[in-house]
């Protein structure tokens, strides 16, 4: 509520052209929300008048209000300031905040601010550009504190004391040779409570968990979920220090991951990693139309099976009235099984290995929960319903099945994916729904041809 106002007060402010005022409006507020401010502006009135407003914030600030723009906005902006200025702000933002930004602007921009950067910075930022995206090489900063091991508590202190304002965090130090190797840990609050004339190297952590600068960002979310750390050494092939990912870094790459397997297992992937507002309506036609078509052909084939099947619909006409139902609760019990598993494997808490214990628990759980709805539905077919006992007797045994057939086909079906390189998500909901409607319908007329047909 005090963010609409404030938003409602800037657009009357710019409308007035009363910048003064806007300024000092702005400047009320934190760095994130005067970043939500400048958004707004630039979504809902003009780019000029968003980038007057960045001009118009202290230096200190507006490298920080940089940092917090979406990547559309932050090129909305370098579009409409000079190169220069974006040199100002590219120096005052954290390194790894730096590197995010260069790698999203044009390349002739990037080149005339490598132009400006000494040598030993230039060759540094083209190595962190120069890492695969989805690498932990891409998400470290070199913004931490490096200590030796024969220092000092008190010298150690004096030095965070000295150095700690630059970096990304203090609270976890790390200890390396005269050649970057990481030889131990020590915390900010281990180095506190002790003498100052104790040695780094007996206070220090030697069992480091460390990271390669290759491996991917899924796995080293994996890694600050299992240990809760608020920060995670990067080394190299020689184990080589060469950064840390911090916590706020590692809480970017989960959000990406988790939207980008709700998006495959919706079937509308982008890619781009736009908001849903940024991307051109054809872009969303495009993500979109490739499932609905295989669905589309998966329901043809379906409405086959049901025309096969069309003498025996005309003599029990009821039979039509549930076939909504039998596919709805095999879709619905496939994408339960399908998503937790999924999950389960982007967590890491189902390896392929448990491929036997997944089949087993999924079958217990398959076989409790159609036994219950076929009761259900057996009895509320005659009661409710007042249908024939041979019909009730279809459907129940055709729920049964079905329940069991999609849980097990939803549990099993992402782990296959994986053994194949594909991605699990794409196994859920529009792959699965489109199996089980198939095979509900067959199931269903073929029990009825068996227990029905045999009346006729």
């Amino acid at each position: 509520m005090e963010m609409d106002k404030t938003l409602e007060k800037v657009f009357e402010l710019i409308e007035a052209k009363k910048y003064a005022l806007v300024r000092e409006e702005l400047l009320e507020n934190n760095e994130a929300d005067i970043a939500e401010i400048v958004e707004e502006v630039n979504d809902n009135i003009d780019t000029e008048k968003a980038v007057i407003l960045f001009r118009m914030l202290p230096k200190d600030i507006s490298a920080s209000v940089f940092s917090y723009l979406s990547t559309d906005c932050q090129m909305d902006i370098v579009g409409g300031i000079t190169v220069k200025e974006v040199q100002n702000i590219m120096e005052e933002m954290s390194f790894d905040d730096m590197i995010d930004v260069m790698e999203e602007l044009p390349a002739n921009v990037v080149d005339r601010i490598l132009m400006r950067t000494d040598k030993e910075t230039r060759k540094l930022i083209n190595q962190f550009l120069n890492y695969p995206e989805s690498s932990a090489g891409s998400l470290m900063t070199i913004d931490y504190i490096g200590l030796k091991k024969e220092m000092k508590v008190r010298d150690a202190l004096n030095f965070i004391k000295i150095h700690g304002m630059d970096q990304e965090t203090v609270y976890t130090c790390y200890v390396m040779d005269n050649e970057r190797h990481l030889e131990g840990i020590v915390s900010l609050k281990t180095l506190v409570v002790s003498e100052g004339y104790e040695v780094i190297k007996d206070i220090m952590h030697e069992d480091v968990i460390s990271v390669n600068v290759m491996d991917d960002q899924e796995e080293v979310a994996q890694i600050f979920k299992k240990y809760d750390f608020l920060a995670l050494p990067v080394v190299d092939k020689e184990n080589r220090l060469v950064g840390i990912i911090t916590f706020d870094d590692i809480m970017d790459v989960i959000e990406e991951e988790t939207t980008e397997d709700i998006e495959r297992m919706a079937g509308v992937f982008d890619g781009s990693g736009k908001e849903y507002m940024d991307i051109p309506v054809l872009h969303h036609v495009k993500n979109r139309l490739p499932w609905l078509c295989v669905m589309t052909i998966s329901l043809m084939i379906t409405g086959g099976i049901i025309a096969h099947f069309e003498d025996l619909m005309s003599q029990v006409i009821a039979l039509v009235a549930y076939i909504p139902l039998l596919n709805g609760t095999g879709g619905n019990a496939g994408t339960q099984s399908a998503s937790l598993i999924i999950r389960g494997m982007a967590v890491g808490e189902i390896e392929l290995r448990d491929a036997a214990r997944v089949l087993w628990k999924e079958m217990r759980i398959s076989f409790t929960v159609g036994l219950i709805l076929s009761v259900l539905n057996f009895i509320k077919i005659i009661v409710i319903d007042r249908e024939a006992m041979l019909v009730a007797l279809t459907v129940a045994l055709g729920i049964f099945i079905i329940v069991m057939f999609a849980k097990l086909l939803g549990g099993l079906l992402p782990m296959a994916a994986k053994r194949l390189g594909i991605d699990p998500a794409l196994m859920a909901t529009p792959m699965i729904s489109s199996i089980t409607d198939m095979v509900s319908v067959i199931v269903y007329f073929t029990l009825a041809t068996m227990i029905i047909g045999f009346a006729f």
